[in-house]
């Protein structure tokens, strides 16, 4: 009964927890305050903290590691499962980079701005903290411990697929409706090889990679103004 009631309090923590959490923090007004160091220690610590309480019940769940995805891979199939939803996103960048040239792109949230990175030292912090614990952190919650759950109760996969996605997109509430849908589409996309080959690392690395493309090049392009490029 108490294992029960865990189980369901977690599942209920990302799927409404989170999405209140992220709302709450995008109405703070103290964080635009912050300089973006702190602020990427503060998230990576929030969600090592999520991580923490993931593991607690995945272990109350009575789930082992193969059985949310983290088993071995060989390196072939790891790449193999990683480029393709590389390219994917790959894809779905250039066509931002289109709408961003014709002005056809919505106009992102002023968190979303405070996130990426301006200087060499503030890419360097999010390349070495934000992204690897997103990669991390949030494929282990959602696509991993949450996938896995709703799949216990609802069938087939695509449940489980639509539904971690939806989640992941509510999470990121603090992106306005548009940074939402782009959250949730990229979730579907990083669940794909899970679903194919039932393995999270692909999922990881992938992330990571995407992550790490958005915060080293195409954020600070796409949200450039003219402070940032006198060094603001």
């Amino acid at each position: 009964m108490v294992e029960r009631a865990a189980e369901i309090g977690f599942l209920l923590l990302l799927v409404v927890g989170i999405p209140v959490m992220s709302w709450l923090t995008s109405l703070d007004p103290q964080l635009r305050t912050i300089p973006r160091s702190a602020l990427y220690v503060s998230a990576a610590l929030s969600e090592w903290l999520f991580a923490a309480l993931g593991a607690a019940a995945v272990k109350v769940a009575g789930l082992n590691a193969a059985a949310i995805g983290l088993r071995a891979m060989s390196l072939r199939d790891l790449a193999i499962w990683t480029a393709l939803p590389v390219a994917v996103a790959a894809a779905g960048l250039g066509v931002l980079l289109v709408l961003e040239r014709w002005n056809w792109w919505p106009e992102e949230s002023d968190l979303v701005r405070l996130l990426m990175p301006m200087t060499r030292a503030e890419k360097l912090w999010a390349l070495a903290v934000v992204a690897p614990t997103a990669a991390l952190v949030e494929e282990f919650l959602y696509r991993g411990y949450l996938f896995t759950m709703v799949q216990r109760f609802l069938h087939p996969a695509v449940w489980a697929w639509g539904l971690s996605s939806v989640a992941f997109g509510l999470a990121h509430y603090y992106q306005r409706p548009a940074g939402m849908v782009r959250a949730a589409l990229l979730g579907a996309l990083l669940a794909w090889p899970l679903v194919r080959t039932g393995n999270l690392y692909p999922s990881m690395t992938a992330h990571f990679l995407i992550d790490a493309a958005a915060f080293g090049w195409l954020g600070p392009r796409l949200l450039k103004t003219p402070q940032a490029e006198n060094g603001g």
